[in-house]
């Protein structure tokens, strides 16, 4: 499967529309990345790879978060920066994961997405509310290779 047939325009959008209303309760940055040559499953070393390739690492608070998903092989992976990981809970992300995959298992890809994303940025707040001074330090487009 390509990204291109992983989500429509349509569903793109709904993603987009999501990761900027997730962005207004939070500091953080969320981006998804839909990728489709890799001939076997990812590892988690390259999914770090990915990261760094796409600036993911480029915010002022280190506070980026990755939905990384392997249309190929069906595999979603969500990692974030140091400044998130030091302060979140050990089982943030795999209540995230838990989400996303209900709706995958559907093939419900965007609603997964869109409700993982929405999650992201209610439990972000907690620990980066939004700031009056905030700006968008990364692109909330979907990126692919």
């Amino acid at each position: 499967m390509t990204p291109e047939a992983f989500l429509n325009s349509e569903e793109e959008q709904r993603i987009i529309a999501a990761i900027k209303q997730a962005e207004n309760n939070t500091s953080g940055e969320i981006r998804v990345h839909l990728e489709s040559k890799n001939k076997e499953k990812p590892s988690m070393q390259y999914v770090w790879e990915v990261f760094n390739k796409i600036g993911m690492t480029q915010t002022k608070a280190a506070n980026g978060v990755l939905f990384y998903i392997d249309v190929k092989h069906r595999q979603l992976t969500i990692i974030a920066d140091k400044g998130i990981n030091e302060v979140v809970p050990s089982d943030f992300w795999k209540d995230v994961t838990k989400v996303v995959l209900n709706q995958f298992k559907n093939s419900s890809y965007a609603d997964g997405l869109v409700e993982g994303i929405l999650l992201v940025g209610e439990k972000l707040k907690t620990f980066f509310p939004h700031q009056t001074d905030d700006r968008n330090e990364l692109p909330d487009e979907i990126s692919k290779n």
